[in-house]
């Protein structure tokens, strides 16, 4: 059997929790749609909305220091624009990011929520298009589980693969098959993808995407088992197309060459 897309996810707002999805429509060299289109500042970032860069994680707030974050779990309604925090089932904050009304009121909750971890007044950024990726380019990123099971049987634990936070999870290749895909095009149904570069991991793996609590030592225990610190796979879209849940992919035996992006 082919190796096939078993999950997909996005994160609306950098730092707190996935959506999952059953099907993307993914630009040609861009990434999940409204994935990272939202950001906490940390203090003043010097974000321009009329001329988005990248800037680096660390002017937001990001799992790595804040794990708070992955106690809330978030949904973005992407036609009104409506952000709702939730934790334990029941309803934090709910407010139209499209509106000063809804933002201000979703501020404020971040504001009296994380007080003890901001260093300014909490403001949502965002801009049409933007993501605020750990990335300067657009890619989408690639768990494969049978390096998660890998991991697991040397651990002698389970190990969630969302720590990971990937937008595309596979089953069906050997364990690590992904870090032979670079510079390798991915065959799916209705869209191409190529393999990028290896991720090196950092210490928000640490941290249980459930709870919250920080209960492992991801980049240390890679290091140890395999000397590095790398899992999963970024990843271009050289066409646009779909993404689904149960789509197979196949992988060119040759380079991929000439890639635009």
């Amino acid at each position: 059997m082919p190796p096939t897309v078993t999950a997909l996810y996005r994160y609306p707002v950098k730092g707190f929790s996935p959506e999952p999805l059953q099907r993307a429509e993914i630009p040609a060299g861009g990434t999940m749609p409204f994935d990272r289109a939202v950001a906490i500042e940390n203090g003043p970032s010097g974000f321009d909305p009329a001329a988005p860069a990248h800037l680096p994680k660390i002017v937001f707030l990001m799992l790595m220091r804040n794990e708070r974050l992955a106690g809330f779990q978030t949904r973005l309604d992407d036609g009104t624009g409506l952000l709702t925090v939730e934790k334990n089932g029941a309803v934090c904050i709910s407010g139209s990011l499209d509106t000063q009304a809804g933002r201000t009121a979703i501020e404020a909750w971040i504001a009296e929520t994380f007080a003890d971890e901001l260093r300014g007044a909490a403001k949502i950024v965002s801009t049409d298009g933007h993501s605020f990726s750990d990335r300067r380019a657009k890619v989408l990123h690639l768990v494969n589980l049978a390096s998660i099971r890998d991991l697991e049987q040397r651990l002698g634990r389970p190990v969630d693969p969302l720590r990971f936070r990937p937008n595309i999870v596979i089953d069906g290749a050997e364990p690590f098959a992904e870090f032979d895909w670079l510079d390798k095009r991915l065959h799916l149904p209705d869209i191409v993808l190529a393999g990028e570069s290896r991720t090196e991991r950092c210490a928000a793996t640490n941290v249980d995407p459930a709870t919250g609590a920080r209960d492992m030592q991801i980049p240390r225990t890679l290091m140890g088992l395999y000397g590095h610190i790398d899992f999963g796979i970024y990843i271009l879209a050289e066409t646009g197309g779909a993404l689904s849940v149960g789509d197979s992919l196949s992988i060119e035996t040759s380079a991929a060459s000439g890639l635009p992006f």
